[in-house]
């Protein structure tokens, strides 16, 4: 139930995050999710996509940096409320989330959460009453 999430550094400069999604496009890999976190000199663009291992090798050819991130994703339910559940749920198993942000759409109805923790595994395994999403899930969305 892990998703593979490719992480890319970019230069904090014009154009750039352009060129990378550019790159993909012309490889005819889709991008399911996507988050970009910045600081003044570079960003971290986050994705998952539905062919991470091209996307990698396009990517590197390119002379990208680019690193790749087991994570885990959740569906919540789409009600308030929903996302407190499924975090308390991860409290109370000791599973500390090191950063999350959500998919567009939703998987069966409810809303798609994406999860970095430092154990991926432990948190499959221990965590009861969260439906954890298989890879299939959300590369092909």
């Amino acid at each position: 139930m892990k998703i593979l999430q490719l992480s890319v550094f970019l230069e904090n400069k014009e154009g750039r995050l352009a060129e990378i999604i550019g790159t993909l496009a012309s490889a005819g890999i889709n991008i399911r999710t996507i988050s970009l976190a910045d600081t003044k000199d570079f960003g971290v663009l986050r994705m998952i996509t539905d062919a991470p291992e091209k996307a990698v090798e396009i990517l590197k050819n390119k002379g990208v940096t680019v690193k790749t991130t087991d994570i885990i994703a959740a569906g919540v339910e789409d009600s308030p409320g929903g996302l407190y559940k499924v975090l308390k749920t991860f409290k109370d198993a000791g599973i500390n989330i090191e950063y999350m942000y959500a998919m567009t759409g939703k998987n069966n109805g409810n809303a798609v959460m994406i999860f970095r923790v430092d154990d991926p595994d432990a948190a499959i395994k221990n965590i009861k009453g969260v439906k954890f999403l298989a890879a299939d899930d959300i590369y092909r969305v």
